[in-house]
């Protein structure tokens, strides 16, 4: 990245720059019905307050700023740029908007698509992290089919820097952090969702991206009815899943005892004599102690359900 002197101009980069699009590409006015959108789209659009200025300014001026669409066949295009234009319209009652056609691989549509968004402000963190998986897997796809044109003097193919490193120079990110937010595409989307909310702090969220989806699933309930873990709690977690299986129960009594400012828990201790009065004789001590977690875990939640049935 060039460094900016001190006093010089700097020229912001502008829709078309930025999509590469050439004085000789024409806009022409295309049906809407016939623009599909981007397979996997992962920025959201949404009917907020933006999107009503934008509306407004359609209303008032048109479209100033085609949509670009490539064809994908049958007299049908799938919309690269422009999701949020074209949803203006379609409000608006419009049934054609104008756009350039551009004959475009799915790894180049990916690339255009996703520079032509990730520059937006108050981005969520689940949109970064499906555009940065779907933009480096990209750089990946391109750097395995490399053309003549790609070949420096040498030989050697301009894609000799790592994927995620093209990227972070592209984005402005550092490679450690764009693969943070790519590890967010590991968890399940309920807990994603409460990272977009900010009700899961992003290390947190990156941290039980390791975690096998099912205990996801616990953590979610776990947050929902309790509110936010620590990190931690989560590293806690982890330590304790290498060590060998975990039930729900064991998840929820380890979160709650490693709660800060949590003094240490109360010990409640029964003989192994009086426990084997309820066991076979073939059962260990940790078999005697699953079993007895699992029953006192059956019978809070038939608590939890009285208690909301009025019972």
């Amino acid at each position: 990245m060039k460094k900016i002197r001190p006093g010089q101009k700097i020229k912001l980069t502008s829709v078309e720059e930025l999509l590469g699009v050439s004085n000789e590409e024409s806009a022409m006015d295309i049906e809407v019905v016939k623009i599909q959108p981007f397979r996997n789209h992962p920025f959201k659009v949404i009917d907020d307050e933006k999107m009503e200025d934008l509306v407004e300014s359609i209303r008032a001026n048109g479209i100033l700023s085609p949509v670009l669409i490539r064809p994908i066949g049958n007299d049908v295009y799938e919309m690269v740029s422009g999701h949020r234009r074209m949803h203006a319209a379609i409000l608006l009652g419009m049934d054609r908007i104008p756009a350039i056609i551009r004959e475009m691989t799915d790894d180049e549509a990916i690339v255009k698509m996703v520079d032509a968004n990730i520059q937006r402000e108050e981005l969520l963190p689940s949109e970064k992290a499906f555009a940065y998986k779907m933009k480096r897997d990209a750089i990946k796809r391109q750097a395995g089919r490399p053309r003549k044109d790609n070949l420096d003097q040498n030989g050697l193919n301009s894609f000799g820097k790592a994927s995620r490193d093209i990227l972070a120079e592209e984005v402005g990110e550092s490679t450690q952090q764009i693969h943070r937010f790519i590890r967010l595409t590991e968890l399940i989307p309920e807990l994603l969702e409460y990272v977009d909310q900010k009700r899961l702090q992003f290390t947190v969220a990156v941290e039980i991206s390791y975690i096998d989806k099912e205990v996801q699933k616990w953590l979610y309930e776990y947050i929902k009815d309790n509110g936010m873990v620590r990190l931690n709690q989560v590293v806690l977690l982890r330590a304790q899943m290498k060590t060998g299986a975990i039930t729900q129960a064991k998840m929820i009594s380890m979160l709650n005892n490693s709660q800060p400012g949590k003094g240490p828990a109360t010990k409640l201790t029964f003989s192994e004599k009086k426990l084997r009065e309820f066991f076979p004789a073939h059962y260990t001590s940790t078999q005697m102690r699953d079993v007895i977690e699992d029953l006192l875990s059956d019978w809070k939640h038939k608590q939890d359900f009285e208690g909301l049935n009025g019972e």
